[in-house]
């Protein structure tokens, strides 16, 4: 299992981060030990001074596939979930600004949280109006709309396909809205899809 994370996809959080707006999806890969396990506390790693939670709508895949076509798309995957992408964000910068890969920022140990439970597609009347929220000790700090994104869901998994091969189990982190910020010992972190709550974590 791997995850495939997209930057850049919603266009207030390109404005945030004084980031540049790109023609193509922006693609980054996590590994499967990236995973915070469940019900495990997040302890932040000594690689960084400020990191960042951004949260993610979350697509899990559901058979192989690659080269896919965007008719297509929606018979990869059935179930849609939230997670977090956390970023080392001054380790980021930093690596950004020598030209460098940003995976040492995205990538490290317990850096993505994923809800243990998904939703079936089916229960949303359009995949393209889902809202979802992240509350920073019981206060709302980011607020987003599929709407909004920039490329839609069965648009990033044509895309993704291009580059790389998608595998059962799979994990699209499909881009964050803006209010991105910092996490500090002891914040609490609840996400949610519409009203239901996916996931709960403690950092450490």
């Amino acid at each position: 299992m791997k995850i495939i994370c997209v930057g850049r996809n919603y266009a207030k959080h390109i404005e945030e981060l004084n980031n540049e707006r790109p023609k193509d999806p922006v693609l980054f890969i996590k590994p499967d030990s990236a995973v915070l396990p469940d019900k495990n506390p997040l302890y932040l790693p000594p690689i960084a001074n400020e990191f960042h939670y951004e949260v993610e709508l979350v697509v899990k895949i559901n058979k192989i596939g690659k080269f896919i076509s965007q008719e297509f798309a929606h018979r990869y995957y059935d179930e849609i979930g939230l997670g977090i992408d956390i970023t080392a964000r001054d380790l980021q910068n930093e690596l950004k600004s020598k030209g460098l890969p940003w995976e040492k920022a995205k990538a490290f140990h317990n850096s993505a949280v994923v809800s243990k439970h998904f939703i079936d597609k089916n229960r949303f009347e359009d995949l393209n109006n889902i809202n979802f929220y992240l509350k920073k000790n019981g206060k709302i700090v980011q607020e987003g709309n599929t709407h909004q994104m920039l490329w839609k869901i069965d648009e990033l998994i044509a895309y993704i396909s291009k580059f790389f091969m998608l595998k059962k189990g799979d994990l699209i982190f499909t881009g964050t809205p803006e209010g991105v910020g910092k996490m500090d010992i002891d914040d609490e972190f609840t996400g949610f899809i519409e009203n239901k709550e996916m996931f709960k974590i403690r950092v450490k």
